[in-house]
């Protein structure tokens, strides 16, 4: 099956065809550097960084451009409100966005532009569309020509006679069409500014990604994306902007994620019901957040609540409870060759991939593997049967090669397993010690044939969450 991508741009599937065999250019609108980033951010990063794996997984060569943003209203009202200048502001939150991705496992993309830095390239732009009648100057101000271009509203589908009716001028802006949009803003009191043809001033939020996505990419490229909410205005005029400076097509597929809801509400500010990154990862792994993000379609909408950190923390303790077992009960053995469910995983789960990047449908497939791992495991005489270490010791590299393309199960299993049900004893509270004491105390009451205590003291754990587990390596135990 050949890789097929839903295009924001066709409103359909479309099979993927790089504009150069066996390379993608892939740009990703990146944070505005003013606060902590939200679990929204979370969900879209972590997104286009399994599409970028994905691509390399598939063997393609991926340049991979993901921006900051650090000019913008926001910046300047929150380093004036803190008596800093906007640089020190968005250098601060540049920083705060490097550690909550790396703490997430992103991989680092192959260029990571800032909207500074490119301060020649947009003004070039913003002169190229005045010289073709699509911007004018006025004020100090310089508006692009809505009207003037065709294919406004190509990528949203709006209605522009809609949208006409409802556009006012705001006071102070020397539009010639309400629908005009500034790329380039006159200096104003404490405000950072650049020279420009026009007077001081600054870039405009839209024409900052078409300058560094030209710059890095070139005028047309394979992939751009970003969340729903960037659809309209600033998608639609990135192509405004772009394919009116360069006359040729921006963008040959558009793909958006999904938007994040708190308990089943839009996440606002205003509702009180946001939460950082960094609030989160306080009280789950990393890997908890980017499971259950990757749990669902990437275009659907998700619904993040407390109850589904908890679902997927259980679902990736059962991941790796299967990697831990699978790997004690191959140790040593003698490995045949590979088997038909390995072959079987690996066709299941590229299809599901390819299917316009259907990480849920391929972690469903993850969990397949993992129970029939854990039955195999569990047949009688399983050392005895070659047929049947062969399969489990086929699958088990395959789940954790597959698991990395997802940036999941690539912990020690026990390790990862220790660090979990250690830190669900504050819950429940329960000392680690305490548990170490019963089980002793067990083992001695079973040596004794006092089998009712040591059942008695099973029961206790169980009713404090804490279930015990017998091997042939001795009793550890997890939370239930």
């Amino acid at each position: 099956m050949s890789l097929r991508v839903y295009n924001t741009l066709k409103g359909q599937k479309e099979d993927f065809q790089p504009l150069e065999p066996g390379k993608v250019k892939m740009y990703v609108c990146g944070v505005t550097v003013y606060d902590y980033c939200h679990i929204g951010h979370a969900r879209a990063n972590i997104v286009f960084d399994i599409i970028y794996r994905y691509l390399q997984f598939a063997g393609f060569d991926v340049t991979y451009v993901r921006n900051y943003t650090d000019v913008d209203d926001k910046i300047i009202k929150r380093a004036n409100e803190r008596g800093i200048s906007s640089k020190e502001l968005s250098e601060e939150f540049i920083r705060a966005f490097d550690e909550d991705m790396a703490a997430l496992g992103l991989a680092i993309p192959t260029h990571q532009p800032k909207a500074t830095e490119y301060i020649p390239q947009i003004i070039a732009i913003c002169q190229k569309l005045i010289d073709k009648g699509l911007a004018y100057a006025a004020g100090g101000d310089v508006y692009y020509r809505v009207g003037k271009f065709d294919g406004y509203l190509k990528l949203s589908k709006r209605n522009m006679d809609e949208m006409q009716a409802g556009a006012r001028i705001t006071p102070g802006e020397l539009k010639e069409d309400p629908m005009d949009f500034a790329l380039w803003k006159g200096a104003k009191p404490d405000e950072p500014s650049w020279e420009s043809p026009w007077g001081p001033g600054r870039p405009g939020w839209h024409i900052e990604c078409s300058a560094m996505s030209s710059s890095l990419l070139g005028d047309t490229f394979d992939i751009h994306g970003g969340g729903r909410d960037l659809i309209f205005p600033h998608h639609e005029n990135e192509i405004a902007q772009s394919e009116g400076a360069s006359g040729k097509p921006f963008v040959n597929y558009w793909l958006h994620n999904g938007f994040v809801n708190i308990n089943q509400e839009k996440m606002s500010k205003s509702l009180g019901n946001f939460f950082t990154i960094r609030d989160i990862l306080k009280r789950y792994n990393p890997e908890v957040l980017r499971f259950f993000i990757l749990s669902a379609h990437y275009r659907s909408p998700i619904d993040f609540s407390d109850q589904n950190l908890v679902d997927a923390e259980a679902g990736l303790s059962r991941f790796y409870e299967a990697l831990l077992a699978g790997d004690e009960a191959i140790e040593g053995a003698e490995i045949g060759i590979a088997a038909e469910d390995g072959q079987k995983l690996d066709e299941n789960y590229r299809a599901a991939m390819d299917d316009d990047f259907n990480s849920a449908l391929a972690i469903a497939h993850l969990f397949e593997a993992v129970r029939t791992v854990n039955r195999l495991i569990a047949t009688k005489k399983f050392r005895k049967k070659a047929e049947l270490v062969a399969t489990v010791a086929d699958l088990l590299p395959r789940i954790r090669t597959f698991g990395e393309v997802l940036g999941i199960l690539q912990s020690d299993p026990l390790t990862w397993l220790d660090q979990q049900r250690v830190a669900g004893l504050a819950d429940l509270g329960v000392e680690v010690s305490e548990i170490a004491v019963a089980i002793e105390a067990r083992l001695q009451a079973r040596q004794a044939k006092d089998y009712a205590r040591g059942d008695e003291i099973r029961d206790e754990l169980d009713a404090r969450g804490i279930l015990l587990l017998d091997t042939a390596k001795g009793t550890s135990w997890k939370l239930k």
